[in-house]
This record gives structure tokens, sequence and C-alpha cells, in this order.
């Protein structure tokens, strides 16, 4: 977004050649939720917003090639399939469900659970786990549906060669607004968390991140996260670690976070936005997308609602 193109209505905005292309084809993308303003998913009606200088704007376009979607997948076996082949399956998990089973708490569901019920008649179909995001962590999680296919994907995030990001909510200002966060992290076996390692800690691992604030309000940040590594709990850890924890964490946080900033919210506002990989049957790029849940963007829109009511730009 320019200086010269600020002050226009979204939908305008879009609608411009390289874009949309026009104003029609602007409102079906508004309409499909296939336009991200400053990294969120704009409302059904928010064409006749006035863009902002500075505003990032992004209309998601499915390519040749891609598996993307921005629009809500339809919930499938009590699941949303973001996309699915004889090969792989990427789901939209939502807040408050398990990725996989944990040990002494088989009455919890799953996403692999409802998986294996999925996939239970078919004799070429069984899920396996590629990497996992924590229960109240919202957004994409990806599976094998066959050995192959689970040990090629595994060794890509071996190499850190897929694409993924996050979107997170976090008290407070990161200063600067863009940069790479770095630590070497060690699991607390106690206390099931990450914490920073000590100088002489043989297993500690290396954390790194690439960070980007989207849009900032009076007390809190809208920030971009892309994983160099993926260690459990990274993003939590290493916002906490800068004294920026997650809105709703209550696991990494300092004493009294959300008195302090006067937020409060049900889970962690962390959402695994989009992933990028190669598909381990052809090596075509997969590049899949989940819309922002609902209860972040709630949020975000409350944020957005008292940054006005109080004047802030």
């Amino acid at each position: 977004m320019t200086t010269a193109e600020a002050g226009q209505r979204l939908d305008k905005f879009l609608a411009a050649q390289g874009r949309a292309g026009s104003r029609s084809r602007a409102s079906d993308a508004v309409s499909r939720g296939r336009v991200f303003l400053n990294g969120v998913e704009v409302a059904v009606d928010a064409g006749a917003r006035l863009v902002r200088d500075g505003d990032v704007v992004r209309l998601w376009i499915d390519r040749p090639g891609s598996a993307s979607r921005a629009t809500r997948p339809p919930a499938r076996g009590g699941l949303s399939i973001v996309h699915e082949d004889g090969d792989l399956v990427v789901v939209d998990k939502p807040p408050g469900l398990l990725t996989v089973p944990l040990d002494g708490d088989s009455d919890a569901p799953s996403v692999l659970e409802a998986l294996h019920d999925r996939y239970r008649s078919h004799r070429t179909r069984s899920p396996l786990v590629v990497h996992r995001i924590d229960r109240d962590t919202s957004g994409l999680v990806l599976f094998g549906l066959h050995p192959a296919a689970r040990a090629d994907l595994v060794a890509q995030f071996a190499r850190r060669t897929p694409d993924r990001i996050y979107l997170a909510l976090v008290h407070g200002h990161p200063s600067p607004s863009a940069g790479t966060w770095h630590d070497r992290l060690s699991w607390d076996d106690e206390a099931c968390l990450q914490r920073a390692a000590r100088d002489d800690d043989s297993e500690a691992k290396d954390a790194e991140s690439q960070y980007r604030v989207i849009t900032t309000f009076s007390d809190a940040s809208l920030v971009e996260v892309r994983l160099q590594t993926g260690r459990q709990g990274q993003i939590r850890v290493q916002a906490q670690l800068r004294g920026h924890a997650l809105v709703g964490d209550r696991r990494y946080r300092s004493s009294g976070d959300e008195r302090a900033h006067g937020l409060t919210f049900p889970r962690q506002a962390l959402h695994a936005q989009r992933l990028t990989f190669e598909h381990p049957a052809d090596r075509r790029r997969i590049e899949v997308m989940a819309p922002t849940p609902d209860d972040l963007r709630d949020l975000i829109d409350l944020l957005r609602r008292r940054a006005r009511q109080s004047g802030a730009p």
C-alpha cells in the first residue's frame, strides 16, 4: 500500500489491474474469504473499508499446481480438510483438539483418531503424523497416508525446507518491528515446557524464528512468524522470553500479563496459517492456507474497535 493509494475503498483498491481486475471480481474475492488485510481475513462486508498508508493487502489466488484454499474448507467427518490426495492430507485443526492422542488421556479426541475413522475402509491409506501443533493452537497440520509419503515429508521438515507461517497476537509492541529470534532452548521434563538453556547445557537445541509486526494496537501486536526450526512451544517461549507473551497463554507468560494489559482470551492466540512443501510423489509445490479462526478474528476486531474509540491511528 502506497501513500498515493491510501484512502481508497478496499474493493476499489482490489479492482485495479494486476490485482482482481474488476470491482465484481474484487467483491467476489472478499465474499469468498480470499482477501487478507494486515494478515487477517477480512469480513464479507469489508469492501467499503478505506485502506490506509502502510496497510498490507493480500489477494489469495489459486495458482496452477497449488492446493491453496482461502475459503474455509467443508468439515468432513468432523474435520476441515484443506487438501487431500492419495499420499497426504492437510487438516485445519480447530483450537482445543489434540493433533495426536496423549499418553494416559485416551478419552480426549484427536485429529489422528478422526482420520483413522475417516480412512477405516481404505486399505491403502493409513494416516501417519508428520508434525504437530499444540492442542490450543489452531491451524494447519500435515499427515502422510502411507509410510513412504510420511518418510519423505518428515525428511523435508528435518531439512527445514517447508515454509511454516503463523499468526500470533502478543502483549505489547516488539521492537524492532521485524527481525529474527534466536535462542538455545532446553526442555523441562518436570514442568513440561521449554526454557532458555544454560550455557553448559549439552542437550540444548537451537530455535530460530523470523518475525514481522503486521499491525499494532494500544496494548498488543499482531505478528507474523515464520519458523526456521520447529521446537515444541517455540513461538510461545521465544515471544515470552522477550517480554511479549502470547495473549491468552497460560503456560508461557509473565505473572500478571493479562491483568496488566487488560486482555483475556481462553487460549494462546496462535494460528498456523500457511504451509508450503513439496509433494512426495512428483515434487510439485503444495501451498495451503487456513483462514483466521472466528475466535481470534473476533479478538482482533475488538482491539481495532478499542483503537478507534481511543483515537489511535
